[in-house]
């Protein structure tokens, strides 16, 4: 009987010391050797057999509660002797990000429909368009290099075609590469003369076959071999198969690079000037493959997991040798007492193993925003008021909280102005009377000071329109035209507001606004005066249907996006480009789009 007592007392001890990574899942409990497959049988009995184990998978490893769906870069600036002009607004100095609109100081080439158009763009007074490429798909974005224009193009049957221009002569672009891929398109980075393209396919496991993708590459057809494919023997309810591709867009000669992975379905990614870290999420584990990149060559090279899901790119890091992310675990509920959302700093060299960690921020909220500049993180929860996080991660090992401000309202999207200042960008609130919630209002621009760590303060703010306002920057941080050295900062907006004659005895907080009016608020930002609005420029007409309709938002005539080139403010819309001074917005000229 003693020795039976010591044996339950033993395993209970043992059971009890492993039961936290056996909640959030850990790489070790299988086998984290990333391998090749050694035939298309063996691939064929991995998928089946691991798509069976994961039901048990599951319920041997999974933590308890919800998995919450995630919402879904300093502008660079280039200077020459003439004229200066803006660039995409980026995450990483270096890696740049394809986009709807890119101009290179000369030209615009913008995605209009299913068409890129090309402007002469300055001088203003003579812009005019020189030329038009017609394409059957979806246009996901362009680069600009020199002169190699390159089109994502995303095909009906589940394939994108990457082309690659000769725009040498604007008037006349020539298609000088044609790279299609089976799968869908996950996101691309541009670092000197190569593209990084993620291409994702599901892998289709029907009748004991398994369906692999296939290369098209001009007027040849390759189907990718099953021993070309990297995986880490974890089980998963699904795969996908995730194709990293590299293309030299200035020498047609090159072959590109095809680097095919297995991994579980691929949610998101970050790129740095020498890796691509891709993310999968499975449950409430978020699964990471570092894969080196140098020109042309691609390497899996370490793989890890951290506890939670991942917001989206902002919400990862590289810096100094380690990896950094933020992520919420849990889930949020109408009422405090229910809900079991946390949120989450991991740091992790560059095999992907934690070394430091800063865990259980703000329980019953989730993440609404993340930056990671230099030394400090910025992070902002939400759930009733907004708590803007100023994290130390000078020591990797030893991550922590230095302040915080509550403030009402949040942040979308958080934009460095310099090292002590940060521009944030989102919704203003309304706590709600009865509940642990509060009711979404207008847009809000906020000013941060942030060089009293302990002690950050929100130094100015902008409100814009009531709820049901918008703007394109609070999912997408291209549309953000930031620039300090001119105090300029562009956002596109979508205003409603609410007519208070309506409502004699007040307005309540959950009421929507009519839509009023879409366009560009150009502001002048500086430590000194704070936020100031210089003007709005629209490209629809005052008193049409469209400023009429609760529509008009999907307008064809609604500005997208803005860029400066020289002393003039460009916005695009998908129908038209209009020029304004950027000194007193006075219009210069405008191009109807074909």
């Amino acid at each position: 009987m003693r020795k039976i007592v010591f044996f339950i007392i033993l395993v209970t001890v043992m059971f009890a010391a492993i039961f936290p990574y056996y909640l959030v899942g850990d790489f070790r409990y299988y086998s984290s050797q990333m391998k090749k497959f050694s035939s298309y049988e063996e691939l064929k009995n991995f998928v089946k057999t691991s798509v069976q184990d994961y039901s048990q998978y599951l319920w041997e490893r999974a933590p308890i509660g919800t998995l919450l769906g995630a919402r879904t870069a300093s502008s660079n600036v280039q200077t020459y002797s003439v004229p200066e002009y803006s660039t995409t607004n980026i995450q990483v100095e270096g890696v740049d990000e394809a986009d709807i609109v890119k101009t290179d100081g000369e030209y615009i080439y913008v995605v209009s429909g299913n068409n890129v158009v090309i402007l002469k763009a300055y001088p203003a007074e003579n812009a005019e368009v020189l030329s038009k490429i017609e394409l059957d798909g979806s246009l996901k974005g362009v680069f600009i290099n020199e002169d190699r224009l390159v089109v994502f193009e995303d095909l009906s049957y589940y394939k994108i075609s990457i082309k690659v221009y000769d725009v040498s002569d604007r008037t006349s672009p020539s298609l000088k590469r044609n790279e299609t891929r089976d799968g869908y398109y996950l996101n691309s980075r541009m670092i000197g003369d190569y593209i990084y393209v993620v291409i994702s396919q599901p892998l289709y496991h029907q009748e004991n076959e398994v369906t692999l993708p296939k290369i098209y590459s001009n007027d040849e057809i390759k189907e990718i071999s099953a021993t070309e494919i990297y995986y880490v023997d974890v089980p998963s309810y699904s795969y996908a198969l995730t194709t990293v591709v590299a293309i030299n867009v200035q020498n047609d000669y090159q072959e590109p690079t095809d680097k095919p992975f297995l991994l579980g379905a691929t949610s998101n990614m970050y790129v740095s000037l020498n890796n691509i870290y891709i993310i999968s999420q499975r449950y409430e584990r978020t699964l990471i493959y570092r894969m080196s990149i140098e020109n042309n060559q691609i390497e899996l090279v370490a793989n890890g997991e951290v506890p939670g899901y991942v917001l989206n790119q902002f919400s990862m890091d590289e810096h100094a040798g380690y990896f950094r992310i933020a992520t919420t675990t849990g889930h949020i509920a109408r009422s405090f007492d229910e809900a079991s959302s946390k949120n989450h700093i991991y740091v992790l060299d560059m095999d992907l193993d934690i070394v430091g960690r800063l865990e259980d921020l703000a329980q019953g909220e989730k993440i609404y925003s993340a930056r990671f500049m230099g030394d400090r993180c910025y992070l902002v929860t939400f759930r009733k008021i907004d708590p803007l996080f100023v994290i130390d991660l000078k020591d990797p090992y030893a991550p922590e909280v230095l302040g915080q401000l509550k403030i009402t309202g949040y942040s979308d999207y958080l934009h460095p102005y310099d090292e002590n200042h940060v521009i944030g960008v989102g919704k203003e609130t309304v706590a709600a009377e009865q509940g642990d919630f509060s009711w979404y209002q207008g847009v809000k621009i906020s000013l941060f000071d942030v060089s009293d760590v302990e002690n950050p303060k929100e130094i100015d703010k902008y409100e814009i329109g009531d709820r049901g306002t918008d703007s394109p920057v609070i999912s997408d941080h291209k549309a953000f035209l930031f620039d300090k050295s001119r105090n300029l900062l562009v956002i596109p907006v979508s205003v409603a507001e609410i007519d208070e004659i309506k409502y004699p005895n007040g307005v309540p907080p959950n009421t929507f606004g009519d839509f009023v009016w879409q366009g560009a608020y150009v502001f002048d930002i500086s430590l000194d005066r704070g936020l100031v609005l210089k003007g709005r420029i629209t490209h629809l007409e005052d008193g049409s249907d469209l400023m009429k309709s609760s529509y008009y938002f999907s307008s064809p005539f609604s500005v997208k996006r803005s860029l400066y080139i020289d002393n003039v403010l460009y916005t695009i819309s998908d129908k038209k480009i209009e020029m304004n001074s950027l000194e007193d917005l006075e219009q210069i000229n405008e191009i109807e789009l074909p």
